[in-house]
């Protein structure tokens, strides 16, 4: 039996013409009868790349053999999950290498401009007429969350997604994520009377890293209350670390049986979605729009109906929502690129090339403010609605390979020796780099207190922050919950003390009243509007918490804490004045290891001293009314 094996073995040696490649590689010649025809196809494309080197260290036949085939179980997983193949990586890299080592602008030869797109202003006509647009065409649209990190910058040893957004009620990302796309399918579907899909589904991007873990907290949770045929998780692929240059493949320095591997970067989401069929899936069942979120952005679906109603009245094929930024802000602007050759694209350039980028073509003072005190290149928030049948189109043509960069880190300034392994990375945000001028390709700008919040920095780090600049972590994050609350319930008509400042963690922070509501209680202002009348007051030192669709405020005089929670179907009418000592917040040290790190983070935990809290139960008309 042993015999035929190598017999056919070397017919397909044979075939391949790989002989003359082995000489290259007397170790990995020596082996070849060991392997399948199609793992020899996977050598000799690595030898033709020049990396030889992978099989420098293996032992004679019959000795760790199981572990030779292995390596090239891993090398046919790269091979497959990378647009093009592995060889189309190495190609690319040393491309990308000789570029780097010479100092290459990639935006050499383009003048950036402001591109066109929407500047909304919360709460006015136009804002509003977008936000019900959006609602409308939520039904025809699909979400993609991108949520292959850890919570290790954070100093969070979970997955990002299982963290709370708030202290208040402990709700989580992902939960707060899963019940605003019910909150937009449920009232896009009774406003649309049974046209078109009814359920929006939802794909997560997951790493290694992620994947078991994102799993396990759906089937816990009973998938937050989704269908599990609505959720799709897509696992990312990491891709070879490369040695040197010449894009000689890095090996694993704990097993020299393997490649050693990093992430790709958030850009893997537009080839996944393709390779996966789910996008053509999409299509073929009526849908128009495909909208990518980041994982730790607690506000960001407040930004998103009015957003969506950009893209479907302006006709985007893709639309970037950004927030306005301050001149040289540590944050990409999206900018018009125009080449003299007659190209153009929008798209988002990083802060650091933006200044040096405008002074290199004209204007020399680079990156300023104008007259509305911010930059006039909108600032992008890494939050993409695209029109699905031109995305589907573009992504034929390029199996949903994106734009890739290298970033190696030179041991000095010959550039010859890396430090550490490097590899490629990609972005998500960079996928309208491959668009023709012709893709209608544009933005909306939000107000900051009202799209974005990300959580990604631990508290040593946003210490460092300089004053008056973001500090982008937990304790930041959640405060900008109760603030962008606060100043929609005032759009309202509610009254709501001025916040008061505190420090925690070594972060000034604004603390306003903690007032939280679930997404379907308002999901738009004209929703919570419709929630609120006559004089309504809460106060600073109050917390209000409302789980439940049809909650009423009428003439509610708020000082202490006041928990509602009433299934579907109760209509409950809150008012009067509810007066007690309330939910106090405690400061808490974070190098202090007793505390559960989603506390410790915060650096504060609020103690429930008391409340007025109510829950119904069973529908029906009910008045509260102390």
């Amino acid at each position: 039996m042993a015999s035929s094996t190598v017999g056919s073995t070397g017919d397909a040696l044979s075939k391949l013409q790989i002989d003359d490649l082995a000489s290259a590689a007397p170790n990995l010649r020596k082996n070849l009868a060991l392997l399948s025809p199609q793992q020899v196809e996977l050598a000799k494309m690595l030898l033709e790349m020049n990396q030889s080197h992978l099989f420098q260290h293996w032992p004679e036949p019959g000795v760790e053999d199981d572990e030779k085939r292995a390596f090239f179980d891993q090398v046919a997983r790269l091979h497959a999950s990378y647009p093009g193949g592995l060889a189309s990586y190495i190609k690319t890299a040393r491309e990308l290498l000789a570029d780097s080592k010479a100092g290459k602008n990639p935006y050499e030869g383009f003048t950036p401009s402001v591109p066109s797109g929407e500047t909304l202003t919360f709460a006015d006509d136009n804002f509003i007429r977008y936000e019900e647009a959006g609602v409308r065409e939520a039904r025809k649209a699909a979400f993609v969350l991108v949520a292959g990190g850890l919570g290790e910058r954070l100093g969070y040893n979970g997955i990002k997604v299982a963290l709370p957004l708030e202290s208040t009620t402990g709700t989580c990302f992902l939960q707060h994520y899963i019940e605003s796309i019910l909150a937009l399918q449920e009232t896009s579907c009774r406003l649309a009377q049974g046209e078109g899909p009814t359920e929006i589904p939802l794909a997560i991007m997951t790493s290694d890293d992620t994947h078991s873990r994102t799993l396990e907290l759906l089937e816990k949770n009973a998938y937050f209350g989704m269908k599990p045929s609505q959720v799709k998780l897509l696992k990312q692929e990491k891709v070879a670390c490369l040695d040197d240059n010449d894009a000689r493949l890095a090996v694993d320095p704990n097993n020299k049986y393997r490649i050693q591997t990093k992430p790709h970067g958030h850009g893997d989401v537009h080839s996944l979605l393709y390779s996966s069929g789910l996008l053509k899936e999409w299509l073929g069942a009526g849908r128009k729009w495909v909208l990518f979120f980041q994982d730790t952005n607690g506000l960001l679906f407040k930004a998103i109906p009015a957003s969506l109603g950009v893209s479907a009245t302006n006709g985007y094929h893709v639309n970037s929502l950004a927030v306005p930024r301050k001149a040289k802000e540590a944050i990409g602007g999206i900018t018009k690129l125009s080449h003299k050759d007659g190209r153009t694209m929008v798209i988002n350039v990083e802060y650091n090339q933006l200044d040096p980028l405008l002074r290199a073509t004209g204007y020399p003072d680079g990156d300023v403010n104008c007259e509305t005190g911010y930059s006039p290149f909108p600032g992008n928030i890494n939050q993409l609605i695209l029109e699905i049948g031109p995305y589907l189109e573009e992504l034929s043509k390029t199996g949903g390979a994106i734009k890739e960069f290298v970033n190696p880190k030179y041991k000095d300034s010959t550039k010859t020796a890396f430090k550490s392994s490097t590899r490629l990375e990609c972005m998500m945000q960079d996928y309208p780099k491959t668009l023709p001028p012709s893709a209608r390709v544009g933005f909306t700008v939000m107000d900051p207190w009202l799209a974005y919040a990300p959580v990604k920095n631990n508290p040593e780090d946003a210490a460092k922050v300089p004053k008056g600049n973001p500090y982008h972590s937990a304790t930041s994050g959640e405060m900008a919950i109760y603030r962008a609350n606060s100043l929609i319930l005032r759009k309202a008509g509610v009254k709501v003390d001025d916040p008061v400042q505190a420090v925690f963690n070594g972060q000034e922070v604004d603390v306003w009243p903690r007032i939280v509501w679930k997404p379907k209680w308002g999901l738009t202002f004209s929703e919570v509007k419709s929630k609120v009348s006559g004089n309504c007051s809460i106060t600073g030192k109050s917390t209000i918490a409302l789980k439940g669709r049809s909650i009423y405020l009428e003439d509610l005089a708020l000082d202490g804490a006041l928990i509602i929670d009433a299934v579907d179907g109760a209509e409950v009418k809150v008012g009067g004045s509810v007066q007690n000592a309330g939910w106090i917040i405690e400061s808490v040290d974070f190098k202090d290891t007793s505390v559960p790190e989603e506390v410790r983070i915060r650096g504060f935990r609020i103690n429930k001293v008391e409340q007025l809290e109510r829950a119904f139960k069973e529908p029906g008309k009910y008045s509260l009314k102390p």
